[in-house]
Order: C-alpha cells, then sequence, then structure tokens
C-alpha cells in the first residue's frame, strides 16, 4: 500500500502563487507516473497535471499550461505542483495520485489517492 498526503493549500489572491506538496511512504516503489487533480464544487475531477518517473514526460491540462509547474524529488518522495498566476477558476480540492499502470507514455491506472487540500482563489 501507498499512503499520498496533500499539504500547502489554502487561500491565495488571484493573481498569486501557491505551491503545492505530496509526499508519499510505503510501498513507493510501486508508483511511476505521478499526477494531479482537482475537483471543484459541484465539478466532477479533472485532470491537472502529471510527471514520469524520471520527469523526462511532463503533461498539462490546457487550462493550466503556462501558470502551473509539476516537479518531484524522488530521492524524497515528493511531488510538488507550483500553481502561478492563479485564477478564480483555480478554486478546488487539489488531490495528488499515484501510477501504477503505465502504457507508453500515459498512465492508464491511478491506484493511490491522497484525501486532498483545498485551494481558494480570491479576488
Amino acid at each position: 500500500q501507498v499512503q499520498l498526503v496533500e499539504s500547502g493549500g489554502g487561500l491565495v489572491q488571484a493573481g498569486g502563487s501557491l505551491r503545492l506538496s505530496c509526499s508519499a511512504s510505503g510501498q513507493t516503489f510501486s508508483i511511476n507516473t505521478k499526477g494531479w487533480f482537482r475537483q471543484a464544487p459541484g465539478k466532477e475531477r479533472e485532470f491537472v497535471a502529471d510527471i514520469s518517473w524520471t520527469g523526462g514526460t511532463i503533461n498539462y491540462a490546457d487550462s493550466v499550461k503556462g501558470r502551473f509547474t509539476i516537479s518531484r524529488d524522488n530521492a524524497k518522495n515528493m511531488v510538488y505542483l507550483q500553481m502561478d498566476s492563479v485564477k478564480s477558476e483555480d478554486t478546488a480540492v487539489y488531490y495528488c495520485a499515484g501510477c501504477t499502470i503505465v502504457v507508453g507514455k500515459s498512465c492508464v491506472k491511478y491506484a493511490y489517492w491522497g484525501q486532498g487540500t483545498q485551494v481558494t482563489v480570491w479576488s
């Protein structure tokens, strides 16, 4: 089993920045790609970004491209999401996820999820 714990959420003014962190513990060797998802009130959970084990493959949702940056530190079992130029529509609960099955350059199974951290953007 793997445990994922997010941190760094909070209140941020529109146009500002926030950095989310996700720590992994347990059988972390089973995780390849790591990703961030979010769920806004009344909406379905949506993909934000993911990063492969080596960091060589990174994907972003169009809505965050150019504003958010995902990174990871495998030695520390951490993955980060740097959020810059945030907008009100970025308000959501952000979830860290661990992928266990990758086909080609895409994750086909996110088997592990954190509990989420709330990000609220005010203007």
